[in-house]
Formats: C-alpha cells, structure tokens, sequence
C-alpha cells in the first residue's frame, strides 16, 4: 500500500507549511508521494489549498512528476497538467469519488473502497483504525510516519 502525505505533513496538520514548495520535497526526500492544491492563473501554476500562494514551474512540476499527487482546485489547472506529460492529478470538490489520471479512483465515501482506491484518512481517530483498509492501492494522510510505523 502506498502512503501519499496530505499536503507534505509527516506527523499531523501544519497549516503554515502545507503545499509549500520546500514543505513537500522534505516529504518527498523521506520517500513519501505528496498529494497537493494546485491552481493555473494567468499561465501560471500555484499551490495553495484556499488560495494561490505558491507559484511553481513546469519544470518544478516535471522533476517531482513521479511522486506527486495534483488536486485540480481550478479547471485550467486540470487542463494544463493533461498538457504535460504523465502528471498524476484529480478534480473535485464534493463528490464522492473521482477518477484520477492514473485511473485510480480518489474515494471520499469509503463505502466505495475498491481494492485500486486511493483514500484520505486525515484526522487521527480515521489512522488509528486504518488497518480494516489495507487493501487499497493507498491511502493519503497528515500522519504518513504513524502509518509507516504500523
């Protein structure tokens, strides 16, 4: 099973560092997938979960391709990493599941686990229990290293 950290956290929430470009390649290093927010503005990308405040290349993007995790906040986000060549990315905002470009299914709804689903476990009542889903294909947290550990 795959540990995808939410946002770069390690050991629970940190809001002032999450999606911050050093933030998630201190994730990256300790060998983890990172899923992050990322929004295309006026032909640019940006991280940020409420709002754009991290602006990153395409080349930052490109290198990093193979161990990150894109949610789409905006449509032309979605569009422009299709451009690129084999980006991992989702889209959604509500819905209880999704698609994604690696043809994994993100579930929020985990009475629709499937053995190729991605879900997030994020607060620490949800990993204490994790366990019962061990056969997905992953699972995305703030708390990657208590999962590592068990």
């Amino acid at each position: 099973m795959k540990i995808i950290s939410h946002r770069g956290n390690i050991n629970g929430i940190v809001p002032e560092k999450e999606n911050r470009p050093s933030y998630i390649d201190c994730a990256l290093q300790l060998g983890y997938d990172v899923e992050v927010d990322i929004r295309y503005i006026k032909n640019s990308f940006y991280l940020g979960h409420d709002t754009p405040d991290f602006e990153v290349s395409d080349v930052w993007i490109q290198s990093r391709k193979d161990n990150i995790w894109f949610h789409c906040k905006n449509s032309e986000a979605a569009y422009q990493l299709f451009l690129l060549d084999k980006i991992k990315y989702f889209c959604h905002s509500i819905d209880p599941y999704v698609l994604t470009s690696t043809n994994h299914v993100w579930v929020h709804d985990l009475s629709m686990i499937t053995d190729h689903s991605i879900i997030p476990l994020l607060d620490l009542n949800s990993i204490i229990t994790y366990q019962k889903y061990k056969n997905v294909y992953a699972i995305c947290t703030d708390y990657v290293d208590y999962i590592k550990t068990k």
